[in-house]
């Protein structure tokens, strides 16, 4: 398949490292400032050595990738809400032009799910996005091959961030702040960890997963959200004390949609630790799934992506 790369951040990266491995042709990439187009397929090795070099991926325009040749176009640009600008914009220049999109951004799938299925009824072009929740977890494909309506309930750890630095809290008895630092040191939290931190990223994935599941349309304003910036580390030790741990937990379920802190046994399939992530799904007729794996970083996320370009190949 001849796919377009539009974000050159660590996934889009690992995408254009992974596509001929996987049997793909990238044929354009485009970053933040610049793009480059090769009917004929791409250099990985060239352009990924260029934007480590000279801080972008050649001598053309995003709009000049957007209109070339391409199968396939992966939208991994960082995630934006409230109307999921520039993302959206790129995938309805996808699906008008009858491209299949496979997104890792999350915007358009948790803020504009109506106006995305909207477009790809319209499109020859089909819309996956099993990299926007849970790196290479197979969450979607799990749901789609148990069917939606039989699942009742999905709840998990879908943060890597939050969940690290609640292990550091709990494993060393530290302060929230203390953890965050080390956690900001090795490269697991942003300078600014406030999509992390406060629930925003886990949000985001539960108002996707809610869409995939309801017939209510959901967008981030619709989750109740709460993070884990005033968990003390003493919450956490009165916790152990009572066999228990704390977790930063997303929930879709019959009474609505929320991301917040909850006590959960510490032996428990949810007490996972570190940058793990886990995924339980409720089921009507084979009980509770669980799926556990690393939710984040730039080949996991782009081995989601292969899965779905996969599957757009069947």
């Amino acid at each position: 398949m001849r796919i377009a790369v539009v974000g050159a951040g660590a996934v889009g990266q690992a995408v254009v490292e992974l596509a001929e491995p996987y049997g793909h042709t990238v044929t354009a990439v485009a970053d933040s400032s610049a793009g480059v187009v090769d009917a004929d397929g791409l250099d990985a090795e060239a352009v990924l050595d260029r934007k480590r070099t000279e801080g972008t991926v050649g001598p053309q325009t995003l709009d000049a990738v957007l209109d070339s040749e391409y199968d396939a176009l992966v939208e991994a640009t960082p995630t934006t809400v409230g109307d999921a600008q520039p993302a959206f914009e790129h995938v309805r220049t996808a699906l008008g032009r009858d491209r299949d999109v496979v997104l890792a951004n999350k915007g358009p799938v948790a803020q504009r799910y109506d106006d995305v299925r909207g477009m790809e009824r319209d499109s020859d072009g089909a819309v996956r996005f099993e990299a926007t929740v849970g790196g290479a977890i197979p969450v979607f494909s799990t749901i789609e091959d148990i069917g939606a309506e039989n699942v009742t309930a999905v709840r998990g750890v879908l943060n890597g961030t939050a969940n690290f630095i609640l292990s550091r809290m709990t494993a060393e008895g530290v302060a929230y702040e203390h953890a965050l630092a080390e956690a900001q040191d090795i490269g697991v939290a942003e300078a600014d960890p406030t999509f992390d931190v406060d629930g925003t990223d886990a949000a985001l994935k539960c108002a996707i997963l809610a869409n995939v599941l309801t017939d209510t349309t959901y967008t981030l304003d619709a989750v109740e959200m709460m993070g884990i910036r005033d968990i003390p580390a003493s919450a956490l030790e009165l916790a152990q004390q009572g066999g228990s741990t704390i977790r930063l937990i997303g929930e879709v379920d019959e009474s609505g949609v929320r991301v917040r802190p909850r006590l959960v046994d510490e032996h428990g399939t949810l007490a996972v630790s570190g940058t793990q992530n886990i995924v339980q799904v409720e089921t009507t007729h084979a009980g509770r799934v669980n799926i556990s794996g690393r939710g984040a970083g730039g080949h996991e996320t782009a081995t989601a992506i292969m899965s779905d370009l996969r599957q757009l190949e069947y």
